[in-house]
């Protein structure tokens, strides 16, 4: 019996430490806000609102008629509601505390220590486009899913 009890108990800890493992890279799926995945991803992924802290957010949200280079200005109450919600889910932890130089998350010291692999040849090719464009390379970007066991880097 106690055989049994002690197999049971390692396949118990074995499939709990896998779950972990799968769901590692999820700690930024919040529930959705439907103006922010409307609005956002009609240009890129919607970003979780985890990968940067509040401040990067508000300055963000407050320049939206130059993003990055584009004009992509909304009405004042789609920018409150986006705006709100990014902040109540805004990264807290230690690798998100961080304001990345521009608020680029491409440019968060995490993320380059996550991306330390991938040649600037990679970010270059046409099939990836720039180091913004995550779901090119993780398939569950846009439902926050960065988990780095399902990387496939497009040729």
């Amino acid at each position: 019996m106690k055989k049994i009890l002690t197999t049971l108990a390692a396949a118990a800890t074995l499939a709990l430490s896998l779950s972990g493992l799968a769901h590692a890279d999820r700690s930024y799926d919040v529930a959705p806000n439907a103006k922010h995945q409307q609005e956002c991803s009609s240009c890129h992924v919607a970003y979780p609102p985890g990968l940067l802290p509040a401040a990067s957010w508000a300055r963000i949200m407050g320049g939206l008629s130059k993003h990055y280079g584009t004009d992509a200005s909304l009405d004042e109450a789609s920018t409150q509601e986006i705006g709100a919600w990014l902040k109540a889910h805004a990264g807290n932890d230690k690798r998100a505390r961080e304001e990345p130089p521009q608020d680029r998350i491409s440019k968060a010291s995490w993320f380059v220590r996550k991306h330390d692999e991938v040649s600037a040849a990679t970010w270059k090719r046409a099939s990836v486009g720039s180091a913004a464009n995550c779901s090119a390379c993780h398939s569950g970007a846009a439902k926050g899913d960065f988990n780095e066991h399902a990387v496939r880097i497009p040729k």
